[in-house]
């Protein structure tokens, strides 16, 4: 139970900090709709993106996250196995969903109040309910790969 709890404590930490980055760096412009950055628009992005372009500031912030991730294979400090790698993945995940998630209810232009999707235009096709499609269906397999695991 203890390492569940450093898990989920970490996770926010991780997750608010770089909310709190991305704040500063897009303010109330979301989706870096307003920074200088290439952006690819096509049936493949928009597909893999939920309806978002890709742009150059979101690819090499998850590239840059997931070397982060997997720093301690590359210094020696830890033998890969089938589960450390399952627990990076979710990690991973569950860090973007939460950290995103944190990106309106810290930012001073939306708040959660703001939370719905006629506010945000980069998740209002894929809303479902009360949060975007994507918390769902990556929260599941974040989750579902983190206890998997714990059982190998």
């Amino acid at each position: 139970m203890d390492e569940e709890f450093i898990f989920c404590f970490y996770l926010v930490i991780v997750s608010a900090v770089l909310a709190l980055l991305e704040i500063q760096i897009e303010g109330a412009n979301g989706w870096a709709k307003e920074l200088p950055t290439w952006r690819i628009e096509n049936k493949w992005t928009t597909t893999f993106m939920s309806g978002k372009p890709l742009t150059g500031y979101h690819a090499y912030l998850i590239a840059f996250i997931v070397l982060l991730a997997h720093m301690p294979y590359f210094l020696g400090f830890v033998i890969p196995s089938i589960s450390i790698e399952m627990r990076l993945i979710s990690l991973i995940i569950l860090l973007f969903i939460v950290e995103d998630f944190l990106w309106f209810v810290l930012n001073p232009a939306y708040g959660i109040r703001k939370f719905k999707p006629q506010y945000i235009w980069w998740h209002a096709s894929s809303w479902w309910w009360i949060m975007p499609r994507d918390y769902y269906i990556f929260g599941l397999i974040g989750i579902s790969l983190y206890l998997l695991s714990i059982k190998l």
